[in-house]
């Protein structure tokens, strides 16, 4: 679930989980511009620490 939101006044998305979590992760444009540039290694983490 993805929702978009503001933090005095800059651009914030917030990403959870469902409607319940009570913990979602949210970010702003420096934060994304940051994971964009890093998606490949961000893969290659998930790929490497998921158990089958």
């Amino acid at each position: 679930m993805v929702e978009r939101s503001e933090f005095k006044g800059k651009p914030l998305i917030v990403l959870r989980r469902d409607e319940e979590d009570k913990y979602p992760f949210s970010f702003g444009m420096s934060k994304a511009k940051l994971i964009i540039e890093n998606i490949d290694e961000i893969k290659k983490f998930v790929e490497e620490n998921t158990s089958s």
